[in-house]
């Protein structure tokens, strides 16, 4: 079994169920788990790796929610994962308009935030997951191993999964 440094996860489409285009999920009662996300995230936490969440929130900037919006859906994030026996050592979010800021993926700012704020991340022996190509083009710059959850295979990922209970198992074996 490899042992990982940390892992990072998007948030929309990888934990979450994704809101559908050009909409944010807002408010706590748009947020609904993934099948699996749940005991995907204990599994990790049970073989003792750090979980991170690294997510893109430009609703913020576009006016389509608050801060405090995104404080307490990330409240309620928290509390379905606890319901499933899991949990996250932190959620990083980029709040800011494209083009805006250094941290907003495809960018690695979130990632490197994460391993300076925890001196024990490495990222070189860490690995992203996430739905988007932004995703796998933020864990590369930042030297992870990247996981793009697809149906289809993305070259430009190390491994390709269905989902992220597929993800946690190739990620475990």
């Amino acid at each position: 079994m490899t042992t990982w440094s940390a892992v990072l996860l998007d948030r929309d489409g990888t934990v979450n169920v994704k809101a559908p285009e050009g909409e944010y999920v807002a408010h706590p009662d748009q947020l609904t788990l993934l099948p699996g996300a749940g005991p995907a995230v204990r599994r990790l936490r049970a073989a003792g790796i750090p979980v991170f969440v690294v997510t893109n929130q430009r609703g913020v900037a576009r006016g389509v929610m608050t801060a405090r919006d995104l404080e307490a859906v990330h409240e309620r994030f928290r509390l379905l994962l606890r319901a499933a026996g899991a949990e996250v050592d932190g959620i990083y979010a980029c709040v800011h308009e494209r083009g805006a800021c250094e941290c907003r993926k495809p960018l690695p700012g979130l990632l490197h935030r994460v391993a300076r704020d925890h001196p024990h991340v490495d990222l070189r022996q860490s690995a992203m997951v996430g739905d988007a190509a932004g995703d796998v083009a933020a864990g590369a710059a930042a030297g992870c191993v990247t996981v793009r959850l697809a149906e289809t295979p993305d070259p430009a990922a190390t491994v390709t999964a269905r989902s992220l209970p597929e993800a946690v198992t190739w990620l475990l074996r």
